[in-house]
């Protein structure tokens, strides 16, 4: 006959035994404390935010800006440099016609040349101009045709595909010089085409030339007549007569300089 086992006892803490079990947690205090330190930081970087966002903005508008005139400068430069030596039906004198605020001259398209249509030249007129109602400066275009262009001013011709290159209170202003490198702020009715465009880029608020002002070479200043030997001399003499002279009063209208 087997013995009885020994009855094991055992003892359970005191704490439990009185039904007090051991949880983790905050005390009201510390939880007061935690909040009161959550409330201060974000006070402090609601203060440090609503002195940083505005700088932020100004940074980033005056970035934008420069960009977009720069893209609006690189427009400008390229179209001028392309200008070309055409002259309309029964005129000597090429299709070109600047002024300080507008300038208007004849170039091949961006694109493809159209074979058929009402511009057979495969030509286009170029302006570009201030626009009150576009409220910037504008690029536009119409086909050119030997036709259209004979005895027909800056303003006769109806232009199409505006595109606003430049927003207030940008300002562009235009200067020419020939083969003299002397500038004046309007080229029309010569024989040639200016040697350079310079384009200066202002603010209108503060009346401040920008940094990024630049100037362009036009790349075919001659008909291609002038290419010939027996051409030549003649050539440069309409060089030398078709300089245009500075008008009185035009310092104060546009600087002059030297290329």
């Amino acid at each position: 006959m087997k013995a009885p086992r020994a009855r094991r006892h055992f003892s359970m803490p005191r704490n439990l035994a009185r039904g007090a079990l051991p949880r983790d947690g905050f005390t009201l205090f510390e939880t007061l404390i935690a909040v009161a330190l959550t409330g201060l930081i974000l006070s402090i970087l609601s203060v440090i935010t609503a002195q940083w966002i505005p700088n932020w903005r100004a940074g980033f508008t005056r970035l934008q800006t420069a960009d977009l005139a720069s893209l609006a400068l690189d427009r400008l430069t390229s179209d001028l440099a392309a200008a070309e030596f055409v002259a309309p039906i029964g005129e000597q004198k090429p299709l070109f016609h600047g002024s300080a605020s507008a300038v208007t001259f004849v170039r091949s398209p961006l694109g493809p040349r159209p074979s058929k249509g009402p511009a057979p030249t495969g030509l286009e007129i170029v302006r570009f101009a201030d626009s009150a109602d576009a409220g910037g400066l504008v690029r536009s275009r119409v086909p050119f045709s030997p036709e259209n262009g004979a005895g027909a001013g800056a303003d006769d011709f109806q232009f199409s595909d505006a595109s606003l290159l430049l927003r207030a209170p940008l300002q562009v202003s235009f200067d020419f010089a020939g083969h003299d490198r002397v500038w004046t702020d309007s080229w029309s009715d010569q024989t040639v085409l200016p040697s350079a465009v310079r384009i200066t880029l202002r603010n209108a608020n503060s009346d401040q030339v920008l940094a990024i002002s630049t100037a362009t070479l036009v790349h075919i200043t001659a008909p291609g007549a002038c290419s010939l030997k027996s051409a030549t001399s003649e050539c440069l003499e309409n060089k030398e007569k078709s300089a245009p002279q500075p008008t009185p009063g035009a310092d104060q209208a546009a600087p002059k300089g030297v290329l």
